[in-house]
């Protein structure tokens, strides 16, 4: 399959850098509210139509075995798993369901105290529900397991996950902490093959990517959804760094950072992909209908990863306005203002050529030209270890060196610190083309 190179122009890039956010399915509803009817109150998503998670309408709800209390007054189901709990558990903490027991019933029967008249509850899963009762019942021993190392991180998840959603806020304060202490432990048991629950590894064999992938979704998408910006900053950088050991995690950091509108890791997956891998679109010039995320070896050693439309558009639209930058850059060299010192006893002038020289010079040399056209940031940081090294040069004052070497820290930084505009409309595209 033949790779035509594309260029985009203004009419081909997208209308703004939110134009297709939030196109993916949220890990959990941004609002609920209560709906009462005849036959349930049930908790459902007012954004999003889609079904909760398919339960086997022909079987009939069954008993827990742990949270099935005799002496229970509030009969839940999720799926098809009762539970039998105690309001008072339920209304602590201000929680969503403290407003549900107010709500009038009229003359119908009260829901919740029966097998055949439970409170329905969507959205949850049963082992999502039961971890997140865990924590309204835990003795003082599993509070204390759940902060030592044989924690039990999935069940941590799912405590995070479901207290947020029925506003148990100390519930949820409490479940995010101690996942942050967990993973951010020295050495971390993320990367311990002994480590119980979730497990990462930074070099993890093709067999356990999926599940790791997933684990690393999972808790991006709780940060996100619980708003823990610790937690976030932390997974977020976990994911940069297995972004190096397999096009896997640079496909996945891409996918999030579209799907919750994470900036600072957009710009960084991008960057990965479009330097690691040739990529084709899910819709290829063939016809053929691939698999996005899917990669693949071409027969010269690259890896061939698959994408959607709009990852492509921004791939190819983010090459060209790099190129284009290091266009301007390589025909002008980083301007900077002279020290004081260079104008009353140095030769100003000579100053400034001994720099244009320079920078010519180390643009066209080979070292920087192995490197893409579109890796300017690669092609910054050659520059500045040859300038680094261009110590012994008479011309230029001593002063004007220093102020020099921080005139392209200061370019890179720019550059990095923008470095998510260069796959959207804006940012530095408007200005290289000027």
């Amino acid at each position: 399959m033949e790779i035509v190179p594309f260029i985009p122009t203004p009419e081909d890039v997208p209308a703004s850098p939110t134009s297709d956010v939030g196109h993916y399915e949220q890990f959990s509803p941004a609002r609920k509210r209560f709906r009462h009817s005849l036959d349930s109150i049930t908790m459902i998503d007012s954004t999003r139509s889609s079904p909760a998670p398919s339960q086997d309408s022909s079987s009939e709800p069954r008993r827990d075995n742990r949270y099935y209390f005799s002496d229970g007054s509030c009969i839940l189901q999720v799926g098809n798993t009762l539970f039998n709990v105690h309001r008072s558990r339920l209304s602590q903490d201000a929680s969503s369901f403290t407003t549900l027991f107010t709500l009038p019933q009229g003359d119908i029967p009260e829901e919740g105290t029966s097998d055949e008249r439970p409170i329905v509850l969507q959205g949850d899963t049963p082992d999502e529900f039961r971890n997140f009762l865990w924590s309204l019942y835990a003795l003082p021993h599993d509070i204390m397991m759940a902060r030592s190392s044989q924690m039990d991180l999935n069940r941590l998840v799912d405590v995070a996950k479901v207290a947020n959603k029925y506003s148990f806020r100390s519930t949820e304060s409490w479940a995010l902490d101690a996942i942050q202490k967990y993973i951010e432990k020295k050495p971390s048991p993320l990367f311990s093959p002994v480590s119980p629950g979730l497990h990462f590894s930074l070099n993890p064999p093709a067999s356990s990517l999926p599940d790791s992938k997933a684990q690393i979704s999972r808790l991006i998408r709780l940060a996100q959804t619980c708003g823990h910006q610790r937690l976030l900053d932390t997974m977020v950088s976990l994911l940069r760094q297995l972004m190096s050991t397999s096009l896997h995690y640079s496909y996945l950091a891409m996918t999030l950072a579209d799907e919750l509108d994470l900036r600072e890791l957009r710009g960084l997956a991008y960057l990965e992909v479009l330097q690691r891998a040739v990529f084709y679109s899910v819709r290829d010039r063939d016809g053929e209908t691939l698999v996005g995320g899917e990669i693949q070896e071409t027969p010269d050693g690259f890896e061939r990863l698959v994408v959607s439309p709009m990852q492509q558009h921004r791939l190819l639209s983010g090459h060209f306005r790099l190129c284009k930058i290091w266009e301007k850059l390589r025909g002008a060299p980083l301007t900077f203002e002279h020290s004081p010192s260079c104008g009353t006893n140095w030769n100003q002038h000579a100053c400034t050529q001994n720099w244009v020289d320079f920078w010519k010079e180390r643009t066209r040399a080979d070292g920087l030209l192995s490197l893409d056209s579109a890796n300017v940031l690669g092609r910054l940081t050659f520059i500045l270890k040859e300038f680094e090294r261009w110590g012994s040069v008479t011309y230029m004052h001593q002063d004007c060196k220093v102020v020099a070497k921080r005139a392209i820290h200061e370019k890179i930084k720019s550059i990095q610190e923008s470095l998510p505009d260069y796959f959207y409309e804006g940012g530095e595209y408007l200005s290289c083309t000027k």
